[in-house]
């Protein structure tokens, strides 16, 4: 089991918060329940209701945490609860004038999580009309990008299951059998190895592999098939994201085994690329040059990758444009992949962490195209 969070990991993240928020010109954070919740107190409340809770950060004052009444016990069970002053309300009173408004500059600017419900926003601008509000992935988008080293063995962790079950989905029998029975097989192996969630099993084959996001469906799979499988989900509250291509039966034709050689080194320039100092959006290119080169730039149609952490897809983003600079604990996947319309497709992908002199990967299964039955 991982080393768990404490009182102090979340009174630090929250001191943080404040901090950064104040040099981005913010008057403090509006919280809502959402991955940032989980981040700042490790408070996940069991449903998502229309009823408000929010975590207030001032600098000024110490944290606040809204609850309705009756979810008070459970949110002082959270390991970050001794790090917050509680304010509850009941049903039949006004939590934004009463409770959130006094604790609040009236005309102050305030980064509010992108989850929150336009019920909680319309009802904050209405008891303080004054006040204006941005989405915390557009006014932090590096709030919780660096991961401390308790965040990346819980990432590392969540990597190696990702391994653990791609080595076991190349011992089962693909041809003759749907997408949604291989699918159904990766995601029994997740949990099998730890997941807690599973986000997604993409098996793409044949022709569905030049989808990047296709969900798996019944198309059932050939002997001769390329098949793209890509998947994911939480262990111990992070997150894993893996993709393989593998051959269905006898060698991969040579076109096949090409473009994903030039996937295979595409993947392995942008990881090269890693080092802290480097903007983002150079692993973006630098993966982008080599299937440019080789002719297959058109058909590479996504960004190279994404943070992962709580969530699966989170800031920072190695996309053309990013110039966000890569410190030492960022964790992203690198990702690159070759679409031909109504063929077959190739991805790889790893997570990837920045280290002092490099980067470090979270996935360590060959690259190689794999061989299934």
């Amino acid at each position: 089991m991982p080393t768990p969070f404490t009182t102090e990991d979340f009174s630090r993240r929250m001191a943080l918060a404040v901090e950064t928020a104040a040099l981005a010109g913010l008057s403090g954070l509006v919280v809502t329940p959402g991955p940032d919740l989980v981040y700042l107190t490790g408070y996940r409340p069991t449903a998502t209701t229309e009823r408000l809770t929010a975590l207030l950060l001032t600098p000024d004052r110490e944290p606040v945490l809204v609850v309705p009444r009756l979810e008070r016990p459970d949110a002082e069970a959270a390991p970050g609860a001794a790090a917050v002053r509680f304010t509850d309300w009941t049903d039949g009173t006004d939590p934004y004038r009463e409770a959130v408004a006094p604790a609040l500059d009236p005309a102050g600017c305030y980064g509010i999580s992108d989850s929150s419900w336009a019920l909680h926003l319309l009802a904050l601008q209405e008891a303080l009309p004054d006040s204006r509000y941005t989405s915390l992935t557009q006014s932090l988008p590096m709030l919780r990008a660096v991961k401390d080293a308790d965040e990346l063995e819980r990432l590392a962790a969540a990597g190696g299951a990702a391994d653990a079950t791609y080595r076991r989905i190349l011992e089962v029998p693909f041809a003759g059998r749907t997408e949604n029975e291989v699918a159904a097989d990766l995601a029994s192996l997740l949990l099998e190895y730890g997941h807690s969630q599973v986000d997604f099993t993409v098996v793409g084959s044949g022709p569905n592999g030049a989808n990047p996001h296709h969900e798996a469906g019944d198309r059932v799979i050939s002997e001769g098939d390329t098949v793209v499988l890509d998947f994911g989900g939480l262990k111990d509250g992070y997150g894993s994201d893996t993709t393989r291509t593998v051959h269905v039966g006898a060698e991969a034709p040579a076109e096949v085994r090409e473009v994903h050689e030039v996937v295979r080194r595409a993947q392995q320039a942008a990881f090269e690329a890693v080092r802290p100092g480097m903007q983002c959006q150079e692993i973006d290119r630098a993966a982008r040059a080599v299937i440019t080169e080789a002719g297959f730039g058109e058909y590479f149609i996504h960004r190279t990758g994404h943070g992962i952490g709580l969530t699966t897809h989170e800031p920072p983003y190695m996309v053309e444009g990013e110039k966000q600079e890569l410190v030492p604990g960022m964790c992203f996947s690198i990702e690159p992949g070759i679409y031909l319309p109504g063929r077959f497709g190739v991805r790889i992908e790893d997570i990837v962490t920045v280290t002092p002199h490099g980067g470090r990967r979270f996935n360590n299964t060959p690259h190689e195209l794999g061989a299934v039955a």
